[in-house]
This record gives C-alpha cells, sequence and structure tokens, in this order.
C-alpha cells in the first residue's frame, strides 16, 4: 500500500508565512479579548455524543465526525445500531462544549463569566474556499449576564479586534429571533411552521424577494400571508428607525422591550466604537442554529462576500445541561477567513523583530563556528531572529529563500572574514 502525501480531503498542511501570521492573530486574539477582562479557557475536542446530537447545532449535527466506542465495548457481531457502536464524536464548533464546561465548573467559575476559547473543530462538509473540514475556532461568550451590556461588550471586544487587524469598512448585521417570530405571527404563519419559514428568508440575499415569495407560497402558505409578511421588508430601514417602525407595527405580537434593547445596542457600539464600521438593522437575519433565544449578528465584510464571524444570546442552552436556565451570548469570528483574507493582501505583521540570517562556510573551523555562534546568541538576546545555516553551493538560490521568509540581512562568514 503507497503512502500518501497529502492531507486528508477537507484539511490542510500550513506553511511556515502562514503559520507565523495565525500565530500574531492568536496573540493579538488573546491580548485584545483578555483587555475586555475575558479568561481563556479549554475543552476537550471529543465530547459525547448525546450532547453532540442534542438538537441544538442544527445542520452541524449532520456533519459529526463520530467515533466508534475502544476495546471491549465495541462489539461489532452483535451491533443494532449506531448506538451500539458511537459513543463519542468530535466537536463541531465550541458552543456544545462550553455550556458542558460551564454546568461543570460554575461554582468555581466567576459571576458573570467572560469565556475566551480558542481551538480546532471538525465537521464533515463540502469543502471550499476559507471552509474546511478541520478548522480553527475563536469564541468570546459572556454566561451569567441577562442585559444588554452582553452583546455590547461582544460586539465590541471583536469589532476593535478586527480594527487592529487592519480590517475597515464592515458591517455588524444585527437582528432579534423575537423579532423574527413577531413579523411571523403578525403576517398569519402558525408557529409550527416558523422554522420552514425561517430556512427560506435566509435565502433572501441569493434568491430575492420574489424568489422567497415563490418559496414560501411553493410551500402552501397563503398568498395574503406571503404578501402582509414581504410588506414588512420592504418598509423597514436598516437603521434604529427601522427598528422602531417594527416596534409599532408589530404592537401585540412583539414586546416593546426587545425592541427597545436592540436601539440599545446599536445606539451604545455606535457611540463608542473603536473600529471603521457600520451596525446595521437586517431583519432577514436568520441565523441556523435553534438554540439563539435573542440578538444574534453577523460580520458582513465585502472583500471575502460573505459572512466572517457571528454570533448571539442563547438563554436556554445550558439549562439543558443543569436544569435551570442561565443568561449567555457568544461572539466568533471565522478565524480561517480572517487568516486567507490576510493572506491574500499580503498582509506584514507590524513591528516584526528584526530578521538576520548567517551563512557559513561548510569548512569554518570549529573555533570560528564558535564565535558565529556566540555572536547569534547575543543579538538573539537583544530580540534579533538570527538564523544559522551552512552556505549551499547554489548562493543565490538559498538567499533568495530567506529574503523570501523576511531575512533583511544576509552575511557570508569565511574563516579569513570574522
Amino acid at each position: 500500500m503507497n503512502l500518501k502525501k497529502k492531507p486528508v480531503t477537507g484539511m490542510k498542511d500550513i506553511l511556515p508565512r502562514e503559520m507565523a501570521i495565525r500565530d500574531y492573530c492568536i496573540g493579538l486574539i488573546k491580548e485584545t479579548y483578555r483587555s475586555f477582562g475575558f479568561s481563556s479557557m479549554e475543552t476537550p475536542c471529543v465530547e459525547h455524543i448525546e450532547n453532540l446530537n442534542s438538537k441544538q447545532g442544527g445542520e452541524n449535527e449532520k456533519l459529526i465526525f463520530k467515533i466508534l466506542k475502544r476495546g471491549e465495548k465495541l462489539k461489532l457481531d452483535t451491533a443494532k445500531s449506531e448506538a451500539d457502536l458511537v459513543d463519542g464524536g468530535l466537536r463541531y464548533d465550541l458552543t456544545v462544549p462550553l455550556c458542558r464546561y460551564y454546568a461543570n465548573n460554575a461554582n468555581d467559575l466567576p459571576a458573570p463569566f467572560k469565556a475566551l476559547q480558542m481551538g480546532n473543530v471538525w465537521r464533515a462538509d463540502r469543502p471550499q474556499r476559507g471552509r474546511y473540514r478541520q478548522f480553527m475556532q475563536c469564541d468570546i461568550d459572556i454566561l451569567g449576564e441577562a442585559s444588554n451590556l452582553a452583546e455590547i461588550e461582544l460586539i465590541l471586544a471583536t469589532t476593535t479586534l478586527l480594527g487592529r487587524l487592519e480590517f475597515k469598512n464592515f458591517t455588524i448585521r444585527i437582528n432579534d429571533r423575537r423579532i423574527l417570530k413577531a413579523m411571523a405571527a403578525y403576517s398569519g404563519f402558525p408557529e409550527e411552521s416558523y422554522d420552514t419559514v425561517f430556512i427560506i428568508l435566509d435565502k433572501m440575499d441569493k434568491i430575492g424577494m420574489e424568489g422567497v415569495s415563490e418559496e414560501l407560497k411553493g410551500e402552501g402558505f397563503p398568498a395574503e400571508t406571503v404578501e402582509k409578511y414581504l410588506e414588512l421588508f420592504k418598509a423597514v430601514t436598516a437603521d434604529t428607525a427601522g427598528v422602531a417602525y417594527l416596534k409599532e407595527k408589530l404592537a401585540g405580537f412583539l414586546d416593546p422591550e426587545y425592541a427597545d434593547g436592540l436601539i440599545t445596542i446599536m445606539n451604545s457600539v455606535e457611540a463608542v466604537k473603536s473600529a471603521d464600521f457600520r451596525i446595521a438593522f437586517d431583519p432577514t437575519l436568520v441565523r441556523g442554529m435553534s438554540y439563539y433565544t435573542g440578538p444574534i449578528f453577523e460580520i458582513a465584510m465585502d472583500e471575502y462576500g460573505g459572512s466572517v464571524g457571528g454570533g448571539g444570546r442563547y438563554d436556554e442552552m445550558i439549562g439543558k445541561f443543569t436544569g435551570q436556565n442561565t443568561p449567555a451570548c457568544g461572539f466568533s469570528i471565522g478565524f480561517e477567513r480572517i487568516i486567507l483574507l490576510l493572506l491574500e493582501r499580503d498582509f506584514q505583521i507590524p513591528g516584526a523583530a528584526e530578521k538576520k540570517a548567517y551563512l557559513l562556510d561548510k569548512k569554518l573551523p570549529a573555533e570560528a563556528m564558535e564565535k558565529i555562534i556566540a555572536r547569534a546568541m547575543e543579538e538573539r538576546r537583544r530580540g534579533v531572529q538570527v538564523n544559522l545555516a551552512v552556505m549551499k553551493k547554489n548562493k543565490k538560490f538559498q538567499k533568495e529563500q530567506l529574503e523570501a521568509e523576511g531575512y533583511t540581512e544576509i552575511e557570508e562568514i569565511y574563516a579569513d572574514r570574522i
């Protein structure tokens, strides 16, 4: 059997140039989020299959990499169902593991708990640009804070980070799941059909208003219900006035407090933001996860052509583990997509250490070698990144490679030149 040198489909090797940017971003992420009071934590990459299949992960539950039982527990000859074979799986996001973590450790954690979690997740998805089957996620969550302060802090922390990475002119799209439900109720859709309605609505940016209308009617909904529903979207503006309009229009279906909360979030973020972005009300924003219970948000970036992060409030998820609901809200950036954009724009790490290389003649005596190593060690103590390498026959190519790696000073070392 021949060994394969390429990675498994949907996964990738990471070369030094990209790894340097990833390391820089990870450091900047931790530094920025810690300045907002978030604490690093970690969960295992393997979760109980019952947790992963708890009907809280939406479509991701169809993409789980499942793990067979081990040793004597694995009985292939007598297994009658998947449950007899599988007891774990690779996590498909960081939110389900965080909720289990909090349920297990709440007595030892501060209240509220501001969590920063970074780690790989796995989804058996169709690979495409910026999407892999193994990828890094970066989440911040605030657990135990019921007020809109959680949403405001999450949005400000995330946008501050993006600003420090030199991203500009992006948009934070924001909505509230309770507004989505009120709009559907006002229009006459039965509650049991909301999921179907929202799945179709989520396609608005791809198929347009007419496409949404046709699909809703194709599901058998009355034309007058569909028309009443879509008229709401035509009248709404992408600012706080749009929220205020729905607050008045949906009287009796929407608690005014929810609309007021969304207006507070938008106004507060706009008043104190430090990055160059806009926050826009988007009543078509759905977010696929069924666990969202309140405000939801996404980062839209024109240069990517889609979302590069998102999140929202999920007040009922921890209660699945503890029996008692806990206020919770989180924001995740698409780490891999951010890295992709930085690579495409030839991002240069600011304030990078001076990089110097010494190419040593292979005939260099031991005494001379020690002098050069001592010199390199002294420069390293001063913060210089020093690369020692034996000189190759093709010095020109060797130097070109070093220059491509960012070495600005390259010195050839011979015994008679020390």
